[in-house]
């Protein structure tokens, strides 16, 4: 079975930076499981998958349009230490949750100095080039509750009924659980690391 919408796909898969770093894998761990369609992975991604088979490996360039976006310098702010409310030391790299109408928000800080601290809420990957490579380990067609699972929110990002979605409506996996690597924007433990 081919992957098309509304199908259920497990993969494996190694992202990489443009120098060839890694910067995650499922190596190791269970594939990947998400539904072809559902934008559970970034859009990117989900489009190269469309048509491939169980067994089939290949490699996808994703451009940060179709991935975490572009690198939007607005979404940093300088702000006083003493918004650090319980933390003894801020150090650069540290990650904090924002909260926001639209639910929490991650923040890293980006500099620190005596007085003041540089925060940025861009996704850690913005601007950067995902390069996935893929094997595809089965492909099925999704069961009917998998289509609807009555509540749909951080995974798929849509925050239908009455429940406000905490990702925003983007679905964006950094907005789940910090993480934010794997181009993966379900919420799934075994990619907590």
């Amino acid at each position: 079975m081919k992957i098309a919408d509304k199908t259920v796909v497990q993969m494996h898969y190694t992202l990489t930076s443009d120098e060839g770093k890694v910067i995650d894998s499922s190596e190791g761990r269970e594939p990947l499981q998400y539904i072809q369609g559902a934008h559970m992975i970034v859009v990117g991604l989900e489009k190269a998958m469309v048509g491939h088979d169980v067994g089939d490996k290949f490699d996808v360039k994703v451009i940060p349009s179709e991935g975490y976006g572009e690198y939007n310098e607005e979404m940093t702010q300088e702000v006083p230490l003493d918004v650090f409310q319980g933390v003894d030391k801020v150090v650069e790299g540290m990650m904090f949750y924002a909260q926001t109408p639209a639910g929490p928000m991650p923040i890293r800080v980006k500099s620190v100095s005596e007085k003041t601290a540089v925060i940025d809420a861009n996704h850690e990957l913005a601007g950067k080039n995902l390069n996935f490579a893929i094997e595809v380990v089965s492909v099925r067609e999704a069961t009917e509750e998998e289509l609807n699972p009555g509540h749909h929110c951080c995974c798929g990002g849509n925050g239908e009924g009455d429940h406000e979605c905490e990702c925003g409506g983007h679905g964006n996996k950094e907005n789940c659980d910090g993480k934010g690597g794997c181009g993966c924007e379900h919420h799934d433990e075994h990619h907590n690391k």
